[in-house]
């Protein structure tokens, strides 16, 4: 039978696209299953306004008639509009330890780019920032989270024999959240000067329906906010009204903080929530029977606060808005009895708020890489 490569075109070709990494790492300890509802939606032209201004094609491979591996190819024409470039995106890629596979996979979507026009190929990327960014390098024995991607140490040498090459990093930090009484008290007295030199004020929510109502806002600071990093793209209308419903559910208001002017306009957030990744693992992909359950007790067990996204409008920046904010999250995370943080992906030159970490004595546990490749 030898090895063969198929497109994935209709429901069930991207029911196994989705679902493969399922049996690739069952039962594994460190790898985090996104729900598979939520990646469907994702390949969805239905759901995923994404495919608005993107081109897709995701293919599996098979060995012996066995599905042994996927990758998607992305288009994002919005985002080689804003850089200037014809670039390809590689995302989801998955396989066995063979370099076969992951040639003939390359290959595939290599191809497909270059038909349409495309010069350069980067990923692992998805069709906008807030997609899963960046293949693990080191960091393989720590348990993932439910913004990440685990893969297996061999991964990297797979791609590399492709030839792909660095282009970027992202580093990830773990910090023991201290005690209300051993937060540093050079932080709460800089938040506090901060607040009073500036009139800032941090904004309470008492529930979600109350949060959304500035959610509109939220996102159109995040989309701001996140303008000038690497590989990000300006959202559409329709797709911050997508992630403000994908995302909403799992909201808890006690672990955003947003920060305003004295006008009342949006400056600052930072979203956090207690870590998912052992009720995910305990789902296995599905809401039901049991899944939503885990899901909703892990939302109410405060053991791992896991950092998602956080950013600063342009004009307030290195006026201590970012302090502010860290010294609320840490009173919030001793209240609750937290006993660690994890920080989720940040680019390596993204070192101002890799000092704001130093306080709290970080352990810098993962690394992740973007590759790149003139094809």
């Amino acid at each position: 039978m030898g090895w063969e490569i198929r497109e994935a075109q209709n429901q069930g070709d991207i029911k196994k696209f989705v679902t493969f990494p399922l049996r690739l790492y069952r039962n594994h300890p460190y790898y985090v299953p996104p729900l598979i509802s939520d990646e469907m939606g994702i390949f969805s032209p239905a759901k995923n306004p994404a495919y608005e201004n993107c081109e897709t094609k995701l293919f599996l491979i098979y060995h012996n008639n066995s599905c042994v591996g996927r990758i998607a190819g992305i288009i994002s024409h919005i985002a080689n509009e804003k850089y200037q470039e014809k670039n390809l995106r590689f995302g989801w890629f998955d396989s066995i330890n063979e370099e076969k596979s992951a040639e003939l996979l390359f290959s595939a979507i290599e191809s497909w780019g270059k038909e349409r026009g495309m010069t350069t190929c980067s990923g692992p990327q998805g069709f906008t920032d807030l997609d899963p960014t960046g293949m693990l390098i080191d960091g393989f024995e720590e348990l993932g989270t439910m913004a990440t991607q685990y893969n297996y140490p061999y991964y990297p040498d797979l791609v590399e024999n492709c030839g792909y090459s660095k282009l970027i990093d992202a580093l990830e930090f773990q910090t023991k959240v201290p005690d209300i009484k051993d937060i540093p008290e050079s932080l709460i007295k800089s938040a506090e000067w901060v607040k009073k030199r500036y009139n800032y004020q941090v904004l309470k929510f008492k529930n979600k329906k109350e949060a959304l109502k500035r959610g509109m806002d939220l996102i159109n600071l995040i989309d701001e906010s996140y303008a000038d990093l690497y590989g990000t793209v300006p959202l559409t209308e329709k797709q911050k009204n997508y992630y403000l419903k994908k995302y909403l559910p799992y909201i808890q208001t006690d672990f955003i903080k947003v920060v305003a002017d004295e006008e009342d306009n949006l400056i600052g957030f930072l979203i956090t929530m207690p870590s998912l990744s052992q009720a995910l693992q305990k789902a296995r992909g599905r809401l039901f029977p049991f899944g939503f359950w885990y899901l909703l007790k892990a939302l109410k067990t405060y053991q791992v606060l896991d950092f998602y996204l956080a950013g600063v409008k342009k004009e307030y920046r290195n006026k201590g808005v970012d302090i502010l904010m860290v010294s609320e999250i840490t009173k919030t995370a001793a209240k609750f009895g937290f006993s660690y943080s994890e920080s989720n992906p940040e680019l390596e030159t993204n070192k101002k708020i890799q000092n704001e970490w130093k306080l709290f004595k970080p352990r810098q546990h993962k690394r992740r890489r973007i590759y790149f490749k003139n094809i």
